[in-house]
C-alpha cells in the first residue's frame, strides 16, 4: 500500500485512530490482526501468512507473541471517509504484562477479546483493570464463534456481569474465517476516539519501543503526542539531551515503510542512526532541535523483575560479546534489568532480573540464537529484602550475597497476589494446589451467575489467594494445569515483603562452597532440598583421582553428604608375580599420591549441575506433599 508522505490535512488528528488488541493467551489476537489487515489491503493477498506480526522464530515455534508489533492500516468507512488506523498487537502471557502496559499508554482504545468457548480467563481481568486504569476506550469483542462449542450469548452476559459492559456493546467475530470483522472496523472509527493534542504546539513524541539495525542504528517507535515531525530535521531526547541526525521517518505497514512526515498522533518510528544503544531509552521524550518542547512526556513506570539468575558465557574470552548482545537486547525489551557479577565457579557474569520463568526462558533463547552466544544459567531465586541488626535495610538478590546469621535481625520474602479462574468441580485441586505451597485464601467469586442450574458442571470460579513468589516460581502452574485438566489460567501481580522463616543452602564440593549453587529455602524444607541436591550432584559430577565430598550446609551445619567415589587406576597391572611386598608398595604410593591430589585438586563442575537446583526444587516440593 502507498502511503502519501506530503499529507498534511489538519484534519487527520481527527480521522487517526490508535488502538491495542487485549486478550489472554490464545484467545487469538494474532489471528483477529491477521483479518483487520486483510479487510483493510495493509497486505496483499500473496503476501500473507499465519500470524503475520509474530515475526520471531521463537514467536511462530511457541505460537504465543512475545513482542508488541505496530501496523498501520488505512479504511474507507461507510460514509466514504478514509480513517488512519494505527494497530499494536500485544502479548497474552502474564509475563510480559509490561509489554502491554507501554502499548496501552501510546493508544487511545482497546480490542478485548475473549475466547467464545473459554470465555473470560485470568489475563482477560488484568488488562481491563490495566486499561481502565489509563481510561482507555474498551472495545469487547468475542472472538471464535464459528467454533461448535462456542457459546458467545453466555460470553457476553460474562462481560456484563463481570466487568459491567452493556451486552448490546458487546461485538461477535470469527478472526478464522472473517467474519463480523467488517462490523468491528466500523465500531473502532465510530467508538474510539481520535487522539488530542496541539498540532501547532511544539513537536513531542513518546519512545514506546524500540530496536537495533545495523544500517540504520537504533530505531525509536514513538506516538507523536503534540507537533509534527518532518523530513531530516535536527532531533533532541529530552531528559538525556542527545542530538538526533535522523536518517529516515516512517509507519509501519506492517514493516518500516518510509513517509517522511509524522503528525500529531500518529504512530511510525524514528531511525536515528545512533550506533550506542545506551543513548536511547523507552519513555524518553523526542523534540525537535530547532523549536524543541521544553517539559517532556509522563514516561512509563519502571518495571520490577520478579526472577533472578546468574548469566555466564561457557567460555570467559565471550564476555565482551555478552555485554553487548546485553545491551542491544534492553533495546527491545526494557524489562530486563543487569549488572555485573563474578563467580568463584563461573567466573565474570551478570545477574539478570526477569519478569517470570518464561521471559527468563526467552531471553536465554535469543541471546544464544540472536547473538550466536553460549550461556550457563545459575537456577532462578527471587529477592528478598534483609533488614540487619544495625538497622540497615536492602534488597538481596543473589544467595550468594546473604550474609552470616548472626547479621540478621528478618529476612522478608515477596509475596504475589494470585488470581485463579478454573471450573467449578477443580475448585478442591486448586485450594490444595495452593494451600500446599503456604497460600492464603483471600476471595471466591462464581462467574456465571445466571447459569448455576442449567450448567453447574460448566461454572467456573474466580479464586484469589496470596502466596511466597518463591512457591510459585518452578513449577506451581504446571502442576495448577495439570489438576485442573489444562481449565485453570493464572495471573499475579506482587504485593509487598512479609517476615519469612527462610535460611541460606550452601553446597560445599571438596570442602569449598560453590556460590553459583547456593540458594534460599524455606527451613522447614531445607533438609529434604539438601539431601536432594547432593544426591543429584553426586550424579552429574565426574569422577576423579580422589573422593570428592559434596555436602549440603546450613551455616557451619552439615545437614547432608555423598561423596563421588575416586578412580582407581590398576597399578599393578605390570606387577607379574614377585614378593607381596612389592604389591603392597605400589599400592601405598598410590594412597599417598591420591592424598595430595585431593589436598591441591580442583573439581571440574559441568553446566547441568547448576540447573539440577531447578530439578531439586520440583522434586523437594512433590516429596513433601507425599
Amino acid at each position: 500500500m502507498s502511503i502519501d508522505p506530503t499529507n498534511s490535512d489538519p484534519t487527520s488528528q481527527a480521522r487517526t485512530r490508535n488502538f491495542a488488541i487485549i486478550a489472554h493467551i490464545d484467545h487469538g489476537k494474532s489471528t483477529l490482526s491477521d483479518r483487520l489487515m486483510e479487510a483493510t489491503g495493509t497486505v496483499e493477498p500473496r503476501q500473507m501468512s499465519a500470524q503475520l506480526l509474530d515475526s520471531m522464530d521463537l514467536e511462530r515455534e511457541k505460537g504465543i507473541t512475545i513482542k508488541a508489533r505496530a501496523v498501520h492500516m488505512r479504511h474507507e468507512a461507510l460514509d466514504g471517509t478514509t480513517y488512519d488506523l494505527n494497530l499494536v498487537d500485544t502479548p497474552g502471557h502474564v509475563d510480559f504484562s509490561y509489554e502491554v502496559s507501554r502499548t496501552l499508554a501510546a493508544s487511545e482504545g482497546a480490542l478485548l477479546v475473549v475466547d467464545a468457548a473459554e470465555g473470560i480467563q485470568a489475563q482477560t481481568l488484568a488488562n481491563v483493570y490495566l486499561a481502565l486504569e489509563l481510561d482507555l476506550t474498551i472495545l469487547p469483542v468475542v472472538n471464535k464463534i464459528d467454533l461448535p462449542v462456542a457459546r458467545p450469548e453466555a460470553v457476553a452476559r460474562e462481560l456484563s456481569e463481570v466487568v459491567g459492559f452493556a451486552e448490546s456493546e458487546v461485538l461477535f467475530v470469527s478472526a478464522k474465517t472473517g467474519e463480523g470483522v467488517d462490523e468491528l472496523l466500523e465500531a473502532i472509527v465510530a467508538r474510539i476516539p481520535p487522539p488530542a493534542g496541539q498540532a501547532d504546539g511544539p513537536a513531542r513524541a513518546l519512545i514506546f519501543d524500540s530496536e537495533y539495525d545495523s544500517y540504520k542504528g537504533v530505531i525509536a517507535y514513538v506516538r507523536v503526542m503534540d507537533g509534527r515531525f518532518e523530513g531530516a530535521k535536527p532531533l533532541r531526547l529530552i531528559k538525556s539531551g542527545q542530538r538526533i541526525e535522523p536518517m529516515e521517518l516512517g509507519v509501519f505497514s506492517p514493516g518500516l515503510t518510509p513517509t517522511g512526515l509524522l503528525e500529531t498522533g500518529a504512530v511510525g518510528y524514528i531511525a536515528t542512526g545512533l550506533k550506542d544503544v545506551a543513548e536511547v531509552r523507552v519513555g524518553d521524550t523526542v523534540t525537535t532541535w530547532a523549536q524543541p518542547a521544553q517539559a517532556p512526556l509522563t514516561g512509563y513506570q519502571e518495571p520490577k523483575s520478579m526472577v533472578f539468575a546468574g548469566l555466564y558465557p561457557t567460555n570467559a574470552a565471550d564476555y565482551s560479546e555478552l555485554t553487548d548482545a546485553l545491551e542491544k537486547l534492553r533495546l527491545s525489551d526494557a524489562s530486563i534489568h543487569f549488572e555485573p557479577e563474578s563467580s568463584a565457579a563461573l567466573g565474570f557474569g551478570y545477574r539478570m532480573g526477569f519478569l517470570g520463568l518464561l521471559h527468563m526462558e526467552i531471553v536465554q533463547e535469543r541471546l544464544e540464537r540472536e547473538y550466536g552466544l553460549e550461556l550457563i544459567f545459575t537456577a532462578p531465586s527471587v529477592a528478598y529484602e534483609l533488614e540487619t541488626t544495625d538497622g540497615e535495610t536492602r534488597i538481596v538478590e543473589n544467595p550468594a550475597a546473604l550474609p552470616d546469621a548472626t547479621r540478621i535481625a528478618e529476612l522478608r520474602e515477596p509475596w504475589v497476589e494470585i488470581s485463579v479462574i478454573a471450573p467449578n468441580r477443580y475448585v478442591g485441586a486448586v485450594m490444595e494446589t495452593v494451600t500446599g505451597r503456604r497460600g492464603r485464601f483471600r476471595r471466591q467469586e462464581y462467574l456465571e451467575r445466571g447459569e448455576v442450574d442449567a450448567r453447574s458442571d460448566r461454572l467456573r470460579v474466580l479464586l484469589e489467594y496470596d502466596i511466597p513468589l518463591g512457591e510459585i516460581l518452578t513449577d506451581f502452574y504446571d502442576e495448577l494445569k495439570s489438576r485442573t485438566q489444562g481449565f485453570a489460567s493464572l495471573d499475579y501481580h506482587l504485593k509487598g515483603y512479609e517476615a519469612a522463616n527462610v535460611v541460606r543452602l550452601e553446597i560445599l564440593v571438596n570442602g569449598e562452597p560453590v556460590d553459583a549453587l547456593s540458594m534460599i529455602v524455606h527451613r522447614d524444607q531445607a533438609q529434604v532440598q539438601g539431601r536432594k541436591l547432593v544426591e543429584r550432584l553426586r550424579s552429574l559430577i565426574p569422577r576423579q583421582m580422589f573422593d570428592v565430598p559434596i555436602q549440603a550446609a546450613i551455616g557451619s551445619k552439615i545437614i547432608a553428604r555423598e561423596t563421588v567415589k575416586a578412580l582407581r587406576k590398576n597399578v599393578l597391572s605390570k606387577c607379574y608375580g614377585g614378593d607381596v611386598s612389592r604389591k603392597r608398595k605400589l599400592l601405598a604410593k598410590q594412597a599417598a599420591g591420591k592424598k595430595r591430589l585431593k589436598r591441591v585438586g580442583n573439581v571440574e563442575i559441568p553446566q547441568e549441575a547448576f540447573m539440577a537446583v531447578l530439578d531439586v526444587s520440583k522434586s523437594a516440593e512433590a516429596a513433601s506433599k507425599r
